[in-house]
Protein backbone atom coordinates (compact mmCIF):
# COMPACT_ATOMS: atom_id res chain seq x y z
CA UNK A 1 0.00 0.00 0.00
CA UNK A 2 1.12 3.84 -0.78
CA UNK A 3 0.45 6.54 1.46
CA UNK A 4 -2.65 7.88 -0.74
CA UNK A 5 -4.34 4.68 -0.17
CA UNK A 6 -3.47 4.44 3.75
CA UNK A 7 -4.73 8.05 3.96
CA UNK A 8 -7.76 6.96 2.01
CA UNK A 9 -8.50 4.08 4.00
CA UNK A 10 -7.69 5.93 7.15
CA UNK A 11 -10.15 8.59 6.19
CA UNK A 12 -12.89 5.93 5.66
CA UNK A 13 -12.72 4.09 8.76
CA UNK A 14 -12.56 7.76 10.88
CA UNK A 15 -16.04 8.62 9.30
CA UNK A 16 -17.41 5.19 9.73
CA UNK A 17 -17.24 6.28 13.31
CA UNK A 18 -17.92 9.86 13.24
CA UNK A 19 -19.24 10.63 16.79
CA UNK A 20 -16.31 9.06 18.28
CA UNK A 21 -14.40 10.68 16.16
CA UNK A 22 -15.49 14.35 17.09
CA UNK A 23 -15.43 13.24 20.67
CA UNK A 24 -12.23 12.19 20.40
CA UNK A 25 -11.00 15.67 18.20
CA UNK A 26 -12.73 17.64 21.15
CA UNK A 27 -9.10 17.57 23.83
CA UNK A 28 -7.12 18.75 20.45
CA UNK A 29 -9.80 21.61 19.54
CA UNK A 30 -10.27 22.34 23.09
CA UNK A 31 -6.36 22.69 23.77
CA UNK A 32 -5.70 24.18 21.03
CA UNK A 33 -8.52 27.10 21.03
CA UNK A 34 -7.43 27.88 24.20
CA UNK A 35 -3.72 27.78 23.33
CA UNK A 36 -4.27 30.30 20.15
CA UNK A 37 -6.74 32.42 22.66
CA UNK A 38 -4.22 32.68 25.39
CA UNK A 39 -1.32 33.83 22.94
CA UNK A 40 -3.66 36.55 20.97
CA UNK A 41 -4.96 37.97 24.72
CA UNK A 42 -1.48 37.73 25.91
CA UNK A 43 -0.05 40.04 22.47
CA UNK A 44 -3.21 42.01 22.68
CA UNK A 45 -2.41 43.06 26.23
CA UNK A 46 1.10 43.96 25.57
CA UNK A 47 0.21 46.20 22.58
CA UNK A 48 -2.38 47.92 24.20
CA UNK A 49 0.11 48.74 27.26
CA UNK A 50 3.06 49.92 25.17
CA UNK A 51 0.32 51.88 23.32
CA UNK A 52 -1.02 53.31 26.62
CA UNK A 53 2.97 53.77 27.31
CA UNK A 54 4.02 55.45 24.01
CA UNK A 55 0.73 57.98 24.33
CA UNK A 56 2.31 59.48 27.36
CA UNK A 57 4.44 61.25 24.78
CA UNK A 58 7.83 60.57 22.50
CA UNK A 59 10.94 59.48 24.23
CA UNK A 60 9.93 60.92 27.90
CA UNK A 61 11.82 60.67 30.72
CA UNK A 62 10.30 60.74 34.20
CA UNK A 63 12.17 62.69 36.92
CA UNK A 64 10.95 61.89 40.31
CA UNK A 65 11.52 63.32 43.64
CA UNK A 66 12.45 61.08 46.03
CA UNK A 67 15.00 57.44 45.30
CA UNK A 68 12.97 54.15 45.00
CA UNK A 69 13.60 53.30 49.04
CA UNK A 70 11.96 56.65 50.19
CA UNK A 71 8.82 56.08 47.11
CA UNK A 72 8.86 52.78 48.88
CA UNK A 73 8.37 53.79 52.76
CA UNK A 74 6.66 57.11 52.24
CA UNK A 75 3.39 58.29 50.71
CA UNK A 76 4.53 62.25 50.93
CA UNK A 77 5.99 63.06 48.32
CA UNK A 78 9.78 64.70 49.11
CA UNK A 79 10.03 68.49 48.50
CA UNK A 80 13.54 67.82 47.19
CA UNK A 81 12.86 68.34 43.07
CA UNK A 82 12.08 72.22 41.97
CA UNK A 83 11.45 74.22 39.33
CA UNK A 84 15.00 75.58 39.26
CA UNK A 85 15.89 71.97 38.60
CA UNK A 86 14.22 71.63 35.69
CA UNK A 87 15.06 75.05 34.41
CA UNK A 88 18.28 73.83 34.57
CA UNK A 89 17.56 70.33 32.83
CA UNK A 90 16.19 72.52 30.19
CA UNK A 91 19.01 74.69 29.28
CA UNK A 92 21.83 72.57 30.22
CA UNK A 93 21.30 68.97 29.19
CA UNK A 94 21.68 68.95 25.46
CA UNK A 95 20.55 65.78 24.45
CA UNK A 96 16.76 67.31 26.08
CA UNK A 97 14.15 68.66 23.59
CA UNK A 98 11.49 69.85 26.08
CA UNK A 99 11.00 70.15 30.00
CA UNK A 100 7.70 69.84 31.64
CA UNK A 101 7.30 70.60 35.02
CA UNK A 102 3.82 69.31 36.90
CA UNK A 103 2.52 70.78 39.94
CA UNK A 104 -0.51 68.70 40.87
CA UNK A 105 -3.32 69.38 43.21
CA UNK A 106 -7.15 68.53 43.55
CA UNK A 107 -9.30 71.24 43.73
CA UNK A 108 -12.96 71.79 43.22
CA UNK A 109 -13.83 73.67 39.71
CA UNK A 110 -17.04 75.31 39.81
CA UNK A 111 -18.79 76.69 37.00
CA UNK A 112 -22.40 78.65 37.57
CA UNK A 113 -24.12 75.58 39.61
CA UNK A 114 -22.00 72.64 38.15
CA UNK A 115 -19.07 71.39 40.49
CA UNK A 116 -16.69 68.66 40.15
CA UNK A 117 -13.21 67.66 41.95
CA UNK A 118 -10.38 67.52 39.32
CA UNK A 119 -6.87 67.37 39.07
CA UNK A 120 -5.31 70.64 38.53
CA UNK A 121 -2.07 70.56 36.72
CA UNK A 122 0.08 73.70 37.14
CA UNK A 123 2.81 73.29 34.13
CA UNK A 124 4.78 75.01 31.70
CA UNK A 125 4.59 76.17 27.65
CA UNK A 126 6.45 73.31 26.85
CA UNK A 127 3.78 71.05 28.40
CA UNK A 128 2.10 70.23 24.75
CA UNK A 129 5.09 69.45 22.74
CA UNK A 130 6.69 67.19 25.44
CA UNK A 131 3.79 65.26 26.29
CA UNK A 132 2.54 65.62 22.65
CA UNK A 133 -1.13 67.25 23.12
CA UNK A 134 -2.48 69.95 21.04
CA UNK A 135 -5.55 72.14 21.89
CA UNK A 136 -8.79 72.27 19.56
CA UNK A 137 -9.87 75.09 21.08
CA UNK A 138 -8.41 78.52 22.03
CA UNK A 139 -4.58 78.17 23.16
CA UNK A 140 -2.24 76.94 25.42
CA UNK A 141 -0.43 79.77 28.17
CA UNK A 142 2.20 81.72 27.44
CA UNK A 143 5.21 82.63 28.59
CA UNK A 144 3.75 86.13 29.72
CA UNK A 145 0.98 84.35 31.27
CA UNK A 146 3.84 82.27 33.34
CA UNK A 147 5.80 85.44 34.44
CA UNK A 148 2.33 87.23 35.51
CA UNK A 149 1.07 84.29 37.00
CA UNK A 150 -2.29 85.14 35.24
CA UNK A 151 -5.34 83.11 36.29
CA UNK A 152 -5.75 81.43 33.05
CA UNK A 153 -6.77 77.37 32.41
CA UNK A 154 -6.59 75.14 29.84
CA UNK A 155 -9.55 72.49 30.32
CA UNK A 156 -8.81 68.73 29.72
CA UNK A 157 -11.69 67.49 26.77
CA UNK A 158 -13.83 65.35 29.19
CA UNK A 159 -13.61 68.42 31.80
CA UNK A 160 -14.70 70.97 29.50
CA UNK A 161 -17.92 68.96 28.09
CA UNK A 162 -18.73 68.31 31.44
CA UNK A 163 -18.78 72.17 32.88
CA UNK A 164 -19.64 73.74 29.95
CA UNK A 165 -21.91 70.80 27.69
CA UNK A 166 -21.57 71.93 24.22
CA UNK A 167 -20.65 75.11 23.97
CA UNK A 168 -17.83 76.91 23.60
CA UNK A 169 -15.55 77.54 27.11
CA UNK A 170 -13.20 79.46 25.86
CA UNK A 171 -13.40 83.25 26.91
CA UNK A 172 -16.31 81.64 30.01
CA UNK A 173 -14.83 82.07 33.84
CA UNK A 174 -15.00 79.43 36.52
CA UNK A 175 -13.50 78.96 40.14
CA UNK A 176 -10.56 76.90 41.45
CA UNK A 177 -10.72 76.60 44.91
CA UNK A 178 -11.59 80.15 45.69
CA UNK A 179 -9.98 82.08 42.59
CA UNK A 180 -11.33 83.05 39.56
CA UNK A 181 -9.84 81.98 36.04
CA UNK A 182 -10.62 82.42 32.58
CA UNK A 183 -10.60 79.38 30.49
CA UNK A 184 -8.39 80.08 27.13
CA UNK A 185 -8.26 76.92 25.77
CA UNK A 186 -9.13 72.68 25.26
CA UNK A 187 -6.91 69.94 24.87
CA UNK A 188 -7.49 67.22 22.64
CA UNK A 189 -9.57 64.13 23.70
CA UNK A 190 -6.47 61.03 24.40
CA UNK A 191 -8.67 59.17 27.06
CA UNK A 192 -6.68 57.60 30.36
CA UNK A 193 -3.18 56.68 30.19
CA UNK A 194 -1.65 54.13 33.23
CA UNK A 195 -4.22 55.94 35.38
CA UNK A 196 -3.28 59.13 34.16
CA UNK A 197 -6.40 61.17 32.94
CA UNK A 198 -5.96 64.63 30.94
CA UNK A 199 -9.33 64.81 29.55
CA UNK A 200 -10.04 65.47 33.23
CA UNK A 201 -7.35 67.63 34.55
CA UNK A 202 -7.27 71.54 34.16
CA UNK A 203 -3.70 72.39 33.32
CA UNK A 204 -2.61 76.14 34.78
CA UNK A 205 0.37 78.21 34.56
CA UNK A 206 2.81 76.84 37.26
CA UNK A 207 3.46 80.07 38.91
CA UNK A 208 0.36 80.74 39.08
CA UNK A 209 -0.63 77.39 40.75
CA UNK A 210 2.53 77.87 43.27
CA UNK A 211 1.19 81.27 43.98
CA UNK A 212 -2.50 81.50 44.03
CA UNK A 213 -3.40 77.62 45.13
CA UNK A 214 -0.57 75.64 46.72
CA UNK A 215 1.76 77.94 47.84
CA UNK A 216 5.76 77.71 48.06
CA UNK A 217 5.66 74.74 49.91
CA UNK A 218 9.92 74.68 49.39
CA UNK A 219 12.85 76.49 51.12
CA UNK A 220 14.50 75.98 47.45
CA UNK A 221 11.54 77.44 45.48
CA UNK A 222 8.73 75.78 43.82
CA UNK A 223 8.22 72.00 45.07
CA UNK A 224 7.41 69.93 42.17
CA UNK A 225 5.93 66.48 41.83
CA UNK A 226 7.77 65.47 38.69
CA UNK A 227 9.44 66.60 35.96
CA UNK A 228 8.64 65.53 32.35
CA UNK A 229 11.79 65.51 29.58
CA UNK A 230 11.88 64.83 26.21
CA UNK A 231 14.60 63.34 24.51
CA UNK A 232 15.96 64.78 21.27
CA UNK A 233 15.27 61.15 19.62
CA UNK A 234 15.38 57.43 20.83
CA UNK A 235 19.21 57.06 20.59
CA UNK A 236 19.09 60.04 22.99
CA UNK A 237 17.10 58.31 25.52
CA UNK A 238 20.11 56.82 27.35
CA UNK A 239 22.67 59.75 27.03
CA UNK A 240 19.87 62.12 28.45
CA UNK A 241 19.10 60.13 31.10
CA UNK A 242 22.76 60.00 32.16
CA UNK A 243 22.92 63.66 31.87
CA UNK A 244 20.01 64.59 33.77
CA UNK A 245 21.43 62.51 36.52
CA UNK A 246 24.75 63.84 36.72
CA UNK A 247 23.36 67.86 36.29
CA UNK A 248 20.86 66.62 39.59
CA UNK A 249 23.53 65.18 41.75
CA UNK A 250 25.64 68.14 41.29
CA UNK A 251 22.65 70.67 42.21
CA UNK A 252 21.62 68.48 45.19
CA UNK A 253 25.01 68.23 46.30
CA UNK A 254 24.75 64.27 46.32
CA UNK A 255 27.78 62.31 46.92
CA UNK A 256 26.04 59.58 48.05
CA UNK A 257 22.51 58.13 47.30
CA UNK A 258 20.55 59.84 44.92
CA UNK A 259 17.53 61.66 46.39
CA UNK A 260 15.82 61.75 42.79
CA UNK A 261 15.00 58.49 40.17
CA UNK A 262 14.82 58.58 36.82
CA UNK A 263 12.19 56.43 34.65
CA UNK A 264 12.35 56.31 31.05
CA UNK A 265 9.68 54.92 28.85
CA UNK A 266 11.78 52.50 27.28
CA UNK A 267 12.63 51.19 30.78
CA UNK A 268 8.80 50.74 31.27
CA UNK A 269 8.41 49.15 28.13
CA UNK A 270 11.35 46.22 28.92
CA UNK A 271 9.90 45.75 32.47
CA UNK A 272 6.02 45.29 30.85
CA UNK A 273 7.10 43.32 28.68
CA UNK A 274 8.91 40.92 30.37
CA UNK A 275 5.76 40.64 32.77
CA UNK A 276 3.26 40.58 30.07
CA UNK A 277 5.57 38.16 27.92
CA UNK A 278 5.80 35.82 31.35
CA UNK A 279 2.30 36.16 31.60
CA UNK A 280 1.19 34.56 27.88
CA UNK A 281 3.91 31.88 28.11
CA UNK A 282 2.27 30.90 31.92
CA UNK A 283 -1.32 30.91 29.99
CA UNK A 284 -0.21 28.79 27.19
CA UNK A 285 1.58 26.23 29.33
CA UNK A 286 -1.73 26.08 31.33
CA UNK A 287 -3.88 26.19 27.80
CA UNK A 288 -1.22 23.66 26.77
CA UNK A 289 -2.37 20.71 29.11
CA UNK A 290 -5.47 20.68 27.22
CA UNK A 291 -3.78 19.54 24.64
CA UNK A 292 -1.67 17.33 25.56
CA UNK A 293 -4.98 15.68 27.70
CA UNK A 294 -6.11 15.44 24.17
CA UNK A 295 -3.18 13.52 23.03
CA UNK A 296 -4.27 10.50 25.70
CA UNK A 297 -7.61 10.83 24.12
CA UNK A 298 -6.40 10.37 21.23
CA UNK A 299 -4.23 7.03 22.26
CA UNK A 300 -7.14 5.64 24.61
CA UNK A 301 -9.09 6.10 21.42
CA UNK A 302 -7.03 4.42 19.42
CA UNK A 303 -6.19 1.52 22.10
CA UNK A 304 -10.12 1.14 21.64
CA UNK A 305 -10.33 0.66 18.24
CA UNK A 306 -7.25 -1.94 18.11
CA UNK A 307 -8.85 -3.95 20.32
CA UNK A 308 -12.00 -3.60 18.06
CA UNK A 309 -10.38 -3.78 14.76
CA UNK A 310 -8.23 -7.29 15.71
CA UNK A 311 -9.95 -9.66 13.30
CA UNK A 312 -9.45 -6.76 10.35
CA UNK A 313 -5.83 -6.44 11.00
CA UNK A 314 -5.43 -10.10 11.10
CA UNK A 315 -7.24 -10.90 7.73
CA UNK A 316 -5.19 -7.77 6.15
CA UNK A 317 -1.89 -9.68 7.17
CA UNK A 318 -2.78 -13.09 5.85
CA UNK A 319 -3.53 -11.22 2.37
CA UNK A 320 0.19 -9.72 2.56
CA UNK A 321 -0.26 -6.46 4.90
CA UNK A 322 3.24 -5.79 5.96
CA UNK A 323 3.61 -4.60 10.09
CA UNK A 324 4.78 -1.29 8.16
CA UNK A 325 1.25 -0.75 6.71
CA UNK A 326 -0.78 -1.53 9.86
CA UNK A 327 1.62 0.80 11.74
CA UNK A 328 1.13 3.95 8.57
CA UNK A 329 -2.37 3.52 8.62
CA UNK A 330 -2.92 3.15 12.27
CA UNK A 331 -0.59 6.22 12.51
CA UNK A 332 -2.43 8.20 9.99
CA UNK A 333 -5.58 7.85 11.19
CA UNK A 334 -4.07 9.34 14.81
CA UNK A 335 -2.01 12.77 12.92
CA UNK A 336 -5.62 13.50 10.95
CA UNK A 337 -7.66 13.48 14.25
CA UNK A 338 -5.29 15.82 15.86
CA UNK A 339 -4.65 17.73 12.72
CA UNK A 340 -8.37 18.32 11.91
CA UNK A 341 -8.60 19.47 15.72
CA UNK A 342 -6.04 21.53 15.71
CA UNK A 343 -7.07 23.71 12.58
CA UNK A 344 -10.70 23.29 14.26
CA UNK A 345 -9.02 24.64 16.99
CA UNK A 346 -7.24 27.39 15.76
CA UNK A 347 -10.59 29.03 13.94
CA UNK A 348 -12.59 28.77 17.01
CA UNK A 349 -9.03 30.50 18.65
CA UNK A 350 -8.72 32.94 16.29
CA UNK A 351 -13.01 33.93 16.77
CA UNK A 352 -12.41 34.12 20.39
CA UNK A 353 -9.58 36.48 19.78
CA UNK A 354 -11.48 38.39 17.40
CA UNK A 355 -14.59 38.66 19.92
CA UNK A 356 -12.45 40.21 22.54
CA UNK A 357 -10.94 42.90 20.66
CA UNK A 358 -14.18 43.76 20.12
CA UNK A 359 -15.85 44.11 23.15
CA UNK A 360 -12.66 45.27 24.84
CA UNK A 361 -9.81 47.60 24.28
CA UNK A 362 -7.29 44.59 23.21
CA UNK A 363 -5.90 44.67 19.90
CA UNK A 364 -6.83 41.78 17.84
CA UNK A 365 -3.96 39.40 16.37
CA UNK A 366 -1.86 36.20 16.41
CA UNK A 367 1.01 35.73 14.73
CA UNK A 368 1.18 33.89 12.23
CA UNK A 369 4.13 31.58 13.73
CA UNK A 370 1.66 30.97 17.05
CA UNK A 371 -0.97 29.37 14.41
CA UNK A 372 1.89 27.38 13.08
CA UNK A 373 3.39 26.68 16.34
CA UNK A 374 0.05 25.16 17.80
CA UNK A 375 -1.07 23.43 14.61
CA UNK A 376 2.36 21.70 14.36
CA UNK A 377 2.12 20.77 18.34
CA UNK A 378 -1.23 19.27 17.77
CA UNK A 379 0.14 17.19 14.96
CA UNK A 380 3.16 16.16 16.17
CA UNK A 381 0.66 15.20 19.91
CA UNK A 382 -1.66 12.51 17.45
CA UNK A 383 1.84 11.65 15.73
CA UNK A 384 3.51 10.74 19.29
CA UNK A 385 0.37 9.55 20.74
CA UNK A 386 -0.66 7.35 17.93
CA UNK A 387 2.94 5.38 17.39
CA UNK A 388 1.66 3.64 20.64
CA UNK A 389 -1.40 2.00 19.57
CA UNK A 390 0.15 1.42 15.96
CA UNK A 391 2.78 -0.42 17.08
CA UNK A 392 0.34 -2.69 19.14
CA UNK A 393 -1.78 -3.02 15.56
CA UNK A 394 1.84 -3.92 13.63
CA UNK A 395 3.07 -6.49 15.65
CA UNK A 396 0.05 -8.72 15.90
CA UNK A 397 -0.19 -12.24 14.32
CA UNK A 398 -2.46 -12.87 12.13
CA UNK A 399 -2.73 -16.06 13.24
CA UNK A 400 -3.84 -14.73 16.85
CA UNK A 401 -5.61 -11.64 15.25
CA UNK A 402 -7.96 -14.23 13.08
CA UNK A 403 -8.27 -16.83 16.13
CA UNK A 404 -8.75 -14.16 19.00
CA UNK A 405 -11.60 -12.21 16.70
Amino acid sequence: MNILESVKMAGKTLLSNKLRSALTMLGIVIGNASVIAMIGVGEGGQKYVNKQLESLGPNVLFVIPGNRETQRISNEVPKNLVLEDAEAIASQVPTVAGVAPELNRRYVVTNRNKNTNVNIIGTTTSFPAVRDFDTTKGRFFTEIDLKRSNQVTVLGAELAERLFGSSNPVGEQLRIKDSSFLVIGVLEAKGSSLGANYDEAALVPITTSANRLVGKNSPYGIALDYIVASARDSNSVDAAEFQIANLLRLRHKITTEDDFSIQSQKDALQIIGQITGALTVMLAAIAGISLFVGGIGIMNIMLVSVTERTHEIGLRKAIGATPQDILLQFTIEAVILSAAGGLIGTAVGVSGIMLVAALTPLEAGVSHAAIATAVGISGGIGLFFGIVPARRAAKLDPIVALRSA
